[in-house]
C-alpha cells in the first residue's frame, strides 16, 4: 500500500491527564491521520476493574469506535521489557501476558504487538544474544499459532540496555528467523544513538553528519532486499537543547540515560524547526521511503512534555500539529497523497449499557458531542 498517515494515541495527550481516547481519536480523523498505534495504556485506562473480560470489553469499544471514525489500528503497543530476562519466572509471567495482548489485537483487528529493546538495568537483564534471540523467537512462534497470523515489530530503543541501533535490532530480527517477526524503524531512535547527544553543548555526537551518512548507507544496504520486513515507520524528530541535559537541568533525572529523559519531554513532529527541530530526519526517511522504497505506515509517536498538560486543547493542537507535519512529509519527499478510505461502519447490535456494545454506543455518543 502506499504510505499512510498515522499517529500513536498516548502522542495526542497521556490518559492520566484526564484525556479520553475518545476526544484523541476525533482529532486524529479531524486531521486527516488514518491510523493509530493503539498504546494499551489507553484501552486499560477504559477497563474498571482491569480483568481479562474488562480489558477485552474495553477492546470492543475502542475497534467499533474507531471503524466509526474510519481509523484503522495498526498495532498494540508496546510490549515492554520481554527480552533477556534473569528471572526465568518472570519471563513466564511475561509470556502468560502476552496471551491477553494477542486476545486483545485480535479484537482490535490488528495484527502487529510491537515489542521495543529493553532498558532494564543489567542486574535483571541480560546480554546474551542467544537469549535474546530465544526469547523473541518464542513471541513470534506464539503468533504464528494464531488465525490470523500475529506479527512483532521490535524496535531498538537510543538507551536500550544492550540493543540501541537499528543495526542491532536488525541483526536479531533476522536471527529470530520468522515471516511474522520484523523491524519497526523509528527516525528518532535511530538519530538519538547517530546523530544527537542531549548531554553534549553542541547536541551532537562527534562526527555526527559523516556517523549519519556511513548507517544510511548500510541501512539501504542491508535493509532493501527484504523491505518487506520493515513492518512500520514512525518519523519523529526533537528539539535542540539551549543547555547540555547535565544535573540540574530541569528535564534531568538521575535514574535515567539523558536520551530517555530527552526523549520524553522533548521529541518533535517532522519538520518543527520553529520549535527546535535539529534531527536530519529527512535523510533517514528519504533513505527508507525514496531509496529502500518502503510503502506502508508512517506514524508520528511523539513524546513531549505537552501531553502531560491537563487543558483540553491540547489534544486538538498536538493533532493539527501531527496532520501539518505528515502534509510537510508529503511535499519534502514527494510522496502519494492519498485520501482516507471509505468508512466501515460501527458494528455490534447489544443494546444493554453494560456489554461491549452498550460502551461502544457511550463512546460514539461522546464523539458526537466532541
Amino acid at each position: 500500500m502506499p504510505c499512510r498517515p498515522a499517529i500513536s494515541s498516548m502522542s495526542l495527550g497521556r490518559c492520566y491527564a484526564g484525556h479520553t481516547l475518545a476526544h484523541k481519536l476525533a482529532m486524529a480523523a479531524k486531521y486527516n491521520l488514518h491510523g493509530i498505534e493503539l498504546f494499551y495504556e489507553d484501552v486499560a485506562a477504559l477497563a474498571s476493574p482491569q480483568t481479562p473480560s474488562d480489558i477485552l470489553a474495553a477492546a470492543t469499544y475502542v475497534q467499533t469506535l474507531c471503524a466509526s471514525l474510519n481509523l484503522e489500528i495498526i498495532c498494540l503497543q508496546p510490549f515492554m521489557h520481554y527480552e533477556g530476562l534473569l528471572d526465568r519466572s518472570k519471563h513466564a509471567e511475561r509470556i502468560e501476558e502476552m496471551e491477553l495482548w494477542i486476545e486483545v489485537a485480535k479484537v482490535l483487528g490488528t495484527d502487529i504487538i510491537q515489542v521495543p529493546s529493553t532498558f532494564l538495568s543489567k542486574d535483571v537483564c541480560s546480554g546474551d544474544r542467544e537469549l535474546i534471540v530465544s526469547d523473541l523467537r518464542e513471541l513470534a512462534d506464539m503468533g504464528l499459532r494464531q488465525t490470523p497470523t500475529i506479527r512483532f515489530a521490535y524496535e531498538s530503543l537510543g538507551w536500550g540496555t544492550y540493543v540501541d541501533t537499528w543495526e542491532q535490532c536488525w541483526a536479531i530480527v533476522v536471527a529470530v528467523d520468522r515471516p511474522n517477526f520484523g523491524i519497526c524503524l523509528d527516525t528518532f531512535n535511530i538519530l538519538c544513538r547517530i546523530y544527537a547527544d542531549p548531554s553534549s553543548p553542541t547536541g551532537c555526537v562527534p562526527n555526527a553528519d559523516a556517523e549519519v551518512a556511513a548507517s544510511i548507507q548500510r541501512l539501504v544496504q542491508q535493509i532493501k532486499p527484504h523491505k518487506e520486513k520493515i513492518f512500520f515507520l514512525q518519523v519523529v524528530d526533537a528539539e535542540r537543547l539551549e543547555k547540555p541535559l547535565l544535573p540540574g537541568h530541569a528535564f534531568y533525572n538521575e535514574e535515567q540515560p539523558s536520551r530517555m529523559s530527552w526523549s520524553r519531554n522533548c521529541r518533535l513532529f517532522y519538520g518543527e524547526k520553529d520549535k527546535g527541530a535539529y534531527l536530519p530526519v529527512k535523510k533517514v526517511a528519504h533513505a527508507i521511503l525514496k531509496e529502500i522504497g518502503w510503502e506502508g505506515w508512517c506514524s508520528m509517536e511523539l513524546f513531549n512534555r505537552a501531553m502531560e498538560r491537563k487543558d483540553h486543547g491540547v489534544v486538538e493542537e498536538l493533532a493539527s500539529r501531527a496532520g501539518a507535519s505528515w502534509i510537510k512529509l508529503v511535499a519534502d519527499l514527494d510522496l502519494d497523497l492519498i485520501e482516507r478510505p471509505s468508512s466501515r461502519g460501527v458494528s455490534g447490535s447489544r443494546k444493554d449499557s453494560t456489554s461491549p456494545a452498550g460502551v461502544v454506543k457511550k463512546g460514539v455518543e461522546e464523539v458526537a458531542r466532541l
